[in-house]
């Protein structure tokens, strides 16, 4: 028996060994490597479980071939070559080009924007506008819910279904994991085309499940598209204020739209293998007034060879030369966006970062406490919200740009999630998301100094720094 025990013994620590080199030769941000190095030494067992379920590294695989990828975008191409009158911002032509040349987020221009920031208002408007579909519909969300709300879309996708309307849906299989299987089997039965997104079935768990979709798209007609933050679930339209889910959605119509669909047919491709490039799904956008608000739709995900959205947050935090207002649910920053959030405070930049004073999700939220101090030290601003919990992902800055989308600033949205967020290059559009940070900033309180921070108990400041050495695992 004792020779069993040595054996075992032997064994884990060979497997602890192998996974701390194969950890290093990631070469991922020293930071995370050292994370998961203290987890797999000072969690025995656990440690390996964790890694196994969680930290493996899978942005260098491929899954969905460079051809395909042109062809689902050869079609935006086309209608980007077509937009003679293109007047890209030269403050932002960089960014323009860095997302473009990576990402092929190609810019479009004539938009036209509707900003939702209560649940009501974007799912009457995702209802009507599904309600009028007469080709087909294309939606995409981390999270349906088999609640009262979620039972009415799906209502409504059926009811379109029997109208003729091609019907296409995925969801996430672990943002929802708690939602009965007969929900998706009477949408398929209806005729409803349904898959869910990487799903996770052990042992094929392993790293799946720490890789997400974690986007919020629809797409109808070709002609109107949402995208944002919301989810489909009764929170965001029911309880106290307290207890409301705070977030911010958009519905877009004009060349935009174009990219928001591509966006989901790439997403179709990986969960359905069937390639979707047909013009039918790029109709001629009906005529909107001409204007000047120039958008792209980028997309990030652990198989790209960049983290694009990082990438770009990092620029306008750089390049900013009066303010940066964010919105985020989790604040767990990468080192890059933690250093350019600090240069440009530094540098005299207004840069306000508002949070949930209370986040649905304790680990994420005492971790994100302890990066507070710093932020405060460099001169941000650091607003907590306390009107219920705010959702809500959103940057502006300089009166120019601004951006919205499913984009969390943090380790996971950065480097492990599939994400979505629209970029906007245009005045008016920026003043109108300004204002949206504002009225929301009434609802918060300010941390006006270090002392607001030091002055709290000892244990829970200690705490929140150990848990902090998570965050690039959370």
């Amino acid at each position: 028996m004792e020779y069993l025990i040595w054996l075992i013994t032997l064994v884990y620590l060979l497997m602890v060994i192998g996974t701390i080199i194969t950890v290093l030769l990631d070469n991922r941000q020293p930071s995370k490597t050292m994370a998961w190095i203290l987890v797999l030494i000072f969690l025995p067992v656990a440690g390996i479980i964790f890694y196994f379920f969680l930290g493996q590294n899978t942005r260098k695989e491929r899954m969905m071939s460079q051809r395909n990828l042109n062809q689902l975008t050869k079609r935006s191409m086309l209608e980007f070559v077509e937009q003679k009158d293109l007047n890209v911002p030269l403050k932002y032509e960089p960014l323009i080009k860095m997302f473009a040349n990576q990402n092929m987020a190609l810019p479009f221009k004539n938009n036209r924007v509707e900003i939702f920031t209560s649940g009501y208002d974007y799912f009457m408007a995702l209802i009507k506008a599904m309600g009028q579909a007469k080709h087909h519909i294309h939606l995409v969300s981390y999270i349906i819910k088999d609640d009262a709300l979620g039972q009415l879309i799906a209502d409504v996708l059926i009811d379109k279904v029997k109208q003729g309307v091609e019907v296409r849906l995925i969801y996430d299989d672990v943002g929802c994991w708690d939602v009965p299987n007969s929900y998706f089997e009477n949408l398929r039965k209806a005729g409803v085309e349904v898959h869910p997104f990487l799903p996770v079935h052990f042992p094929a768990f392993t790293g799946k499940v720490n890789y997400r979709n974690h986007r919020k798209l629809c797409v109808i007609d070709g002609q109107t598209g949402f995208i944002g933050g919301m989810n489909i679930a009764m929170r965001y339209l029911r309880g106290t204020s307290k207890q409301m889910w705070r977030d911010t959605h958009l519905q877009v119509w004009g060349g935009a739209v174009y990219a928001i669909q591509r966006a989901f047919l790439v997403d179709w491709y990986f969960v359905d293998r069937t390639l979707i490039t047909n013009t039918q799904y790029y109709p001629t956008i009906e005529k909107i007034e001409k204007n000047d608000c120039i958008a792209q739709v980028v997309t990030s995900s652990p198989i790209s060879p960049w983290p694009d959205i990082m990438q770009g947050y990092v620029r306008i935090l750089l390049e900013a030369r009066h303010y940066v207002y964010m919105e985020t649910p989790y604040f767990l920053p990468t080192e890059s966006v933690l250093f350019a959030i600090q240069t440009a405070a530094l540098a005299g930049v207004d840069v306000r970062l508002m949070m949930p004073s209370h986040s649905d999700a304790k680990i994420p939220e005492w971790a994100s406490r302890s990066y507070i101090a710093a932020m405060v030290e460099a001169g941000v601003k650091v607003y907590l919200y306390e009107s219920g919990f705010n959702h809500s992902k959103l940057m502006v800055s300089d009166d120019s740009l601004c951006t919205c989308g499913s984009t969390n600033i943090d380790f996971r949205s950065f480097e492990n999630n599939f994400e979505a967020n629209i970029f906007f290059y245009d005045k008016p559009l920026a003043l109108r998301m300004k204002q949206v940070f504002l009225t929301d900033q009434e609802s918060c309180i300010l941390i006006k100094s270090l002392s607001d921070l030091t002055n709290r108990p000892l244990f829970r400041r200690l705490w929140e720094s150990l848990v902090r050495l998570l965050s690039p695992l959370l």
